[in-house]
Parts: structure tokens; C-alpha cells; sequence
């Protein structure tokens, strides 16, 4: 472990949980689910389109972590999967977009700005880099 993530395990952003790999695989599963029905949806409801991308990108991330034995608290929310993820896997492609597309659809979630189409299709490929990215870290 890292000294950031036993940080965020002191202060209760992380737990340590069984590593559950099957339960990994089934994440990534749904992270490409998710990135189907983004690319689906990005002319009709583009917002819904955009949090659908981030959820693959977060669930696929979060796989990673599972496997790991680690999960994120209610207190550590999506910041920690980001966070754990990059000590874990390092700061370079294709983890570097997460942050950006994060606070993007946080915009849309909680701040009232809409996605348009081509928000989606410009961070689609990334949110398909970072899921494959996680798959190919297990294997999946």
C-alpha cells in the first residue's frame, strides 16, 4: 500500500473488504453496459448520455479497487475511487481524463448545466479507455 491509501484508510475514505474478482468482472460488465447506452443516448438525452459514460469510467475504476480488496466509503464517495485508483495505477492515461469528466458530470448532476451530444461523443472514447484500461488490469 501507498502512504496516500493507508491515509484514506485512516481517515475512513477506504475500507479493506475481501477482494472479491468475481464481483470485479461483473462491474466491468456493467461499465460496458453503460457505455452502450451512452453512445445510444447521446442525441436524445445527452445529460443522461454523460452520467452513463462517467458510471462506467467510476464502476470500472471501482472494479479495480474490489479486486484489490478495497472500496470506497460513503465518506470517501467518488473522489476516493478516483483518488485510490490513480495511487493504485498511476497518474497517466488513460486514468487522467476521470477527474475532468467527473467534475463534468457533477456539473450536470448537481449544478444545473446541460451535456450536449458532443460532450458525450468527445469523453465517450476516454470513458472506453479507462474501462478497457481496468479490464485489461484483470484480465476481463
Amino acid at each position: 500500500m501507498t502512504r496516500e491509501l493507508d491515509a484514506m484508510l485512516a481517515a475512513g475514505r477506504l475500507e479493506r473488504i475481501p477482494a472479491d474478482r468475481d464481483a470485479a468482472a461483473r462491474a466491468i460488465e456493467a461499465a460496458r453496459r453503460h457505455l452502450r447506452s451512452a453512445a445510444a443516448l447521446a442525441e436524445t438525452d445527452p445529460d443522461l448520455a454523460y452520467t452513463a459514460l462517467y458510471d462506467a469510467i467510476r464502476k470500472s475504476c471501482a472494479a479495480l479497487l474490489l479486486a484489490d480488496g478495497l472500496r470506497a466509503t460513503s465518506r470517501g464517495g467518488h473522489l476516493a475511487v478516483q483518488q485510490a485508483v490513480t495511487f493504485l495505477h498511476g497518474r497517466g492515461d488513460p486514468l487522467r481524463s476521470f477527474d475532468r469528466v467527473r467534475r463534468q458530470r457533477n456539473a450536470v448532476e448537481y449544478l444545473g448545466d446541460e451535456a450536449d451530444p458532443e460532450d458525450v461523443r468527445a469523453d465517450l472514447g476516454a470513458a472506453e479507455a479507462i474501462v478497457a484500461f481496468a479490464a485489461r488490469r484483470l484480465r476481463r
